[in-house]
C-alpha cells in the first residue's frame, strides 16, 4: 500500500459503492491474500489518520444511507469505541506492555515455532506468513488466529497482540490490545471467541478446514478485572498565537485539526515506530510510516504554507526550548509513553471529543449513540 493521503482517498472511493449490503453479506469471507473481497482494507490509512473516521463514514452515508450502511459504519465506530475504553483504563495498557517485556525476555515453548509459521496447522502457519509479507490480515483471520494462539496452540495473549502489532500497517495500541483481549474472554468476562474448523472452512471457500487440529471446546481465559473507567481529563486550550505543529503517526491529517486561534510557522513530524514493542517493528511498517509522515509532512506544509521537517525524538527538548509546540492528542499507546516526558500542548479531535467518554461499558451500549454522533458529527 502507499502510504499517502491521495492512496486513501482512492480506495475509499473505489471501495464506497460496496459499503452497503455488500459489505454486510460478505465481510466475514476471507478469499485469501490478493483477491478480491468484501472487506475495504482502509485500516491502515484510517489508524494513521491518512483519511479520518468522519470521511469513510460519511462517504458510506451519502452513497448508501446510515440504515443500509450501518454494517460497515458500526465497523468504523469499533475502532473509536477501543480508543475511549483504553483512553478511560491507561492501566490496562501499562499492564499489557509489562507483560510484553517480561515475556519476550523469556519467551515460552512453542512461541519461536509459532511465529515462524511452523505449527503444522495450514490456516495459521499460512496466516503467519500473510502477515509477515503483506503487513495485513483480514479481520476474520485475525480472530482465527488469535483463537488458535491462545486456545489451541496455549501462547499468552499478549505475546500473540506484540507479534501483531510489529508487523500491522494498521497496529494500533488500543484495537489490537482490546481485541486480542475480547477474543481471549477478558474483555466481556467469560465470552470467548473460539475458532472452529468449520466456519474456518466456510469462510475462506474451502482453503482451510482446519478438522481435528483445533481446540474447540477451550474455557475462557481468567484474569482479574480491569480497572473502573476514570474521567478523561480535560485539555488545556493553547494560547493563540505562534505554534510549531508536531505531527506523529496517529495524526497525520494537519489540514482539519481544529488549531483555531493559532498561527502554524513550521511543521515537524515524529517517528519512533520502533516502540511498538520490544522487538522493535518491522520493516515493512517501519517503511509504510516513514512515508506516512512524509506525506503528511507535505501536505501541512502546503496546507499553512510553511517549512515542514522529519525530527526524533532526542530533538524535541531544544525544540521545546524556544517554541510553543503543539500537536495532535495521542491517544493510549506506546507514542503517548513517548511523548510522556515532554511538555507538549496537545489539541483533541470533535470526533474524539464526542466518541471516547461514550466507551465507558461494552460495545453495544455505545453502538446505541452511532445514529445520534452521525447526525451531530456529519450532518
Amino acid at each position: 500500500m502507499e502510504p499517502t493521503r491521495a492512496a486513501g482517498l482512492a480506495r475509499l472511493t473505489a471501495f464506497t459503492p460496496l459499503t452497503g449490503r455488500a459489505y454486510a453479506d460478505g465481510r466475514n469471507h476471507d478469499p485469501g491474500p490478493g483477491k478480491p473481497g468484501s472487506v475495504s482494507a482502509l485500516s491502515p490509512f484510517i489508524r494513521h489518520r491518512l483519511i479520518t473516521e468522519q470521511e469513510v463514514v460519511a462517504s458510506a452515508i451519502a452513497a448508501h444511507g446510515a440504515e443500509v450502511a450501518g454494517k460497515f459504519i458500526q465497523e468504523v465506530f469499533w475502532r473509536s469505541y477501543w480508543k475511549g475504553w483504553l483512553a478511560q483504563r491507561p492501566a490496562v495498557w501499562d499492564a499489557y506492555r509489562a507483560r510484553v517485556v517480561a515475556g519476550v525476555g523469556v519467551p515460552p515453548e512453542g512461541y519461536e515455532v509459532a511465529i515462524a509459521g511452523q505449527t503444522g496447522i495450514a490456516c495459521f502457519d499460512a496466516w503467519v506468513q500473510e502477515l509477515i509479507e503483506t503487513g495485513y490480515l483480514h479481520n476474520h483471520a485475525r480472530m482465527w488466529f488469535a483463537s488458535i494462539w491462545i486456545f489451541t496452540l496455549r501462547l499468552p495473549w499478549f505475546l500473540g497482540a506484540d507479534f501483531f502489532l510489529q508487523h500491522l500497517l494498521d497496529g494500533d495500541a488500543a484495537s489490537n490490545t482490546l481485541s486480542w483481549r475480547w477474543v481471549a474472554g477478558l474483555h466481556t468476562k467469560g465470552k470467548h471467541y473460539v475458532a472452529r474448523a468449520e466456519n474456518i472452512a466456510r469462510h475462506t471457500g474451502g482453503r482451510f478446514a482446519p478438522h481435528g487440529a483445533l481446540n474447540e471446546a477451550p474455557a475462557a481465559l481468567q484474569e482479574p478485572d480491569p480497572p473502573a473507567p476514570r474521567p478523561m481529563p480535560n485539555l488545556p486550550t493553547p494560547p493563540p498565537g505562534p505554534v510549531v505543529l508536531l505531527l506523529h503517526e496517529d495524526d497525520l491529517h494537519p489540514e482539519s485539526l481544529p488549531l483555531e486561534g493559532l498561527h502554524v510557522r513550521r511543521v515537524l513530524g515524529l517517528s519512533c515506530p520502533e516502540a511498538r514493542s520490544p522487538l522493535g517493528a518491522a520493516q515493512r511498517v517501519r517503511r509504510f510510516v516513514a512515508g506516512a509522515i512524509e506525506d503528511g509532512l507535505r501536505r501541512g506544509a502546503e496546507h499553512f504554507g510553511v517549512p515542514a521537517e522529519p525530527v526524533a525524538l532526542y530533538d524535541l527538548p531544544a525544540i521545546l526550548a524556544r517554541e510553543v509546540v503543539v500537536m495532535p492528542e495521542t491517544p493510549i499507546g506506546w507514542l503517548a509513553d513517548a511523548l510522556r516526558p515532554y511538555s507538549i500542548l496537545s489539541v483533541r479531535r470533535p470526533w474524539d471529543t464526542a466518541c471516547w467518554p461514550l466507551a465507558a461499558r461494552g460495545f453495544f451500549p455505545f453502538a446505541q449513540h452511532i445514529p445520534r454522533l452521525c447526525d451531530e458529527l456529519i450532518g
